[in-house]
C-alpha cells in the first residue's frame, strides 16, 4: 500500500468520523455506529500503509511520496 493510499484512507476516515459525529447529534445511533466502524477501518488501513512506508522508505523518499499523495488528492 502506498502513501497515496494512506492519504486517501485518512481522508475517508475523517469524513466517516464527521458523519458519525453528526449522526450522534441527531440521535441516529445505528448510523453513527456504522460510520464509526468504517472510520476505524479506514484509519487502520492508513496505519498499515504508513507503518510499511516507515520500514521501506528513506525520509527523503517518504517526503517526496507524501507530497505526491497529497497533491494527487487535492487535484482529484
Amino acid at each position: 500500500m502506498s502513501l497515496e493510499e494512506a492519504a486517501r484512507q485518512l481522508k475517508m476516515a475523517a469524513h466517516d468520523a464527521q458523519v458519525a459525529f453528526d449522526c450522534v447529534g441527531l440521535g441516529d445511533l445505528e448510523r453513527a455506529h456504522e460510520h464509526s466502524l468504517t472510520a476505524r477501518a479506514a484509519s487502520d488501513a492508513a496505519l498499515t500503509a504508513v507503518a510499511r512506508a516507515l520500514e521501506d522508505m528513506t525520509p527523503e523518499e517518504a517526503q517526496a511520496a507524501g507530497e505526491r499523495a497529497v497533491t494527487a488528492l487535492e487535484d482529484a
